[in-house]
């Protein structure tokens, strides 16, 4: 396996986790950059009028990213991990923008796609919402506080449907209700265990503790 992503809903944990096994396995971490996106805090005062330049601008960063991050090999980083994937980008845009923007959007994403590399295993954290609302109030992001519910159901709707759209990929879906891999190490050890010494089979599999 060379490269993995840690995907998962906003608030799930993906880049606490990608950053303990990317520091514990000495692998290349590729973390998302989205706290110095200036059309970010304004997105969430005011959707409609600055949804399309924010998806627009993460469009370009993660394409950026990735493509200089993924094709840069290192002899002393064998494995690279990633907390997203860019088909993120489609996901996300879905449910911010208007249909005549998104099929312009969209246009524009798949010339792109076809040249970005794709994962060896892509996990993705699944929490409910209630549980995902909590871990938003607790990091204390101003710009968060207004996530809805309902954006967060669509966000994972979007996220399965891309599942189920892709069986050419491999796919583990793992349900981390009733485990804590930040303040309890063995829990944080069943989970490893799971992503890296596991047989992985193309196709979605689900995986509870």
């Amino acid at each position: 396996m060379r490269y993995l992503v840690i995907e998962g809903n906003i608030g799930a944990g993906k880049t606490t986790l990608s950053t303990m096994l990317a520091n514990e396995l000495n692998a290349k971490l590729v973390l998302e950059r989205f706290s110095d996106n200036p059309f970010l805090p304004k997105f969430y005062e005011d959707a409609e009028r600055y949804s399309f330049p924010l998806e627009l601008s993460f469009l370009a960063e993660r394409y950026k990213q990735l493509n200089n991050e993924l094709r840069a090999s290192s002899l002393f980083q064998p494995m690279i991990i990633a907390d997203y994937f860019f088909m993120k980008s489609l996901i996300f845009a879905q449910n911010t923008l208007a249909k005549d923007e998104f099929n312009l959007y969209r246009q524009i994403f798949e010339i792109i796609y076809s040249s970005i590399p794709k994962p060896d295993l892509y996990v993705f954290l699944h929490l409910p919402t209630d549980r995902l609302l909590e871990n938003i109030k607790i990091r204390g992001r101003d710009y968060e506080k207004t996530i809805t519910a309902d954006y967060l159901d669509r966000i994972q709707e979007g996220y399965f449907s891309f599942f189920k759209q892709h069986p050419e990929y491999t796919f583990l879906i793992i349900d981390t209700s009733n485990v804590d891999f930040v303040k309890n190490s063995e829990d944080y050890e069943k989970i490893k265990t799971a992503i890296l010494d596991e047989r992985h089979e193309k196709g979605v599999k689900r995986l509870s503790f």
